[in-house]
């Protein structure tokens, strides 16, 4: 018994230390926007979930202003099926007709969207649910006719998000935007974060993955990149496949005005805080 009481002192003191040494890093991001796009394992598991809201909500207390922003392919994958809606793609990419779009918004602005809300609301946070259409924060073009209703970000207006700042309320945004003939547009989720921070002028933008960040020819995580190097590594083939769109929105977001923008490892616990407030970091961080 005395051995365990003694653990569990270290183990207090450590907590304790741990504080104290992230005081800096929450000052400094006092009064700050952190936009972060959510995805990836974390929101199909419910301990994850419940981690990642935890850690919003800790983000809000000291200080900080999140917005979150979601995907939810498989999801929409999952509905799609079950209701016998059948997609054709082009050069890998869904078409979203009519049909889909319907079970896009159903499944994005409803399902998903309010699982997270209420997540967050369940570690004492106040999250409200919204998406791109809501008080035309997200006016898109067609991103490609071929495609349908995939929109691409063309006007921003974030008002809406700093006067919920102001009611210290925390922004939940699922990726899809108004037309402006009134069309509903699927965007995608990295693209629409990216459009978000930049209006926002947002610290830092955050893109939650299921890799450890962006590596060099050499297999390893870099920690820290310009945008010319992104270029750079993209064009010598280095930065491949999937990982080339959220580098194309780290740089998009960087150059428009994002502080910095950070591709996370959403595999790790706790990855923001990690981010955020300690040295040490959960991926791969590009500036302009």
């Amino acid at each position: 018994m005395k051995k365990q009481v003694t653990m569990t002192s270290r183990d207090y003191a450590a907590t304790a230390r741990t504080l104290s040494e992230a005081l800096p890093y929450m000052q400094r991001y006092t009064d700050s926007i952190v936009v972060i796009k959510f995805g990836g394992h974390a929101m199909g598991d419910d301990d994850a979930m419940a981690s990642f809201a935890r850690d919003v909500v800790l983000m809000q207390q000291v200080g900080a202003n999140p917005v979150i922003v979601h995907g939810g392919g498989p999801m929409i994958n999952e509905m799609l099926g079950k209701l016998g809606v059948k997609s054709d793609f082009v050069n890998g990419k869904r078409v979203t007709d009519a049909a889909t779009v319907d079970v896009v918004e159903m499944v994005l602005s409803g399902m998903v969207n309010k699982r997270i809300v209420q997540a967050i609301n369940a570690q004492g946070g106040k999250a409200v649910g919204l998406s791109g259409k809501d008080a035309n924060l997200m006016i898109c073009d067609p991103a490609d006719p071929a495609l349908g209703f995939v929109g691409e970000p063309a006007e921003m207006d974030p008002s809406v998000l700093f006067n919920l700042f102001e009611d210290n309320m925390i922004p939940v945004i699922a990726p899809l935007g108004a037309g402006r003939a009134g069309e509903t547009f699927n965007v995608n989720g990295d693209t629409a974060a990216g459009a978000i921070a930049a209006a926002l002028k947002a610290d830092r933008l955050l893109l939650l993955t299921d890799v450890a960040g962006v590596k060099n020819a050499s297999g390893e995580v870099v920690t820290e990149l310009t945008a010319t190097e992104v270029e750079a590594m993209t064009a010598e083939g280095v930065i491949a496949g999937g990982m080339i769109p959220k580098t194309e929105t780290a740089v998009k977001a960087v150059r428009g005005g994002v502080r910095a923008c950070t591709i996370v490892d959403g595999r790790v616990a706790n990855a923001v805080l990690l981010e955020l407030f300690t040295d040490h970091g959960a991926g791969s961080m590009i500036r302009a």
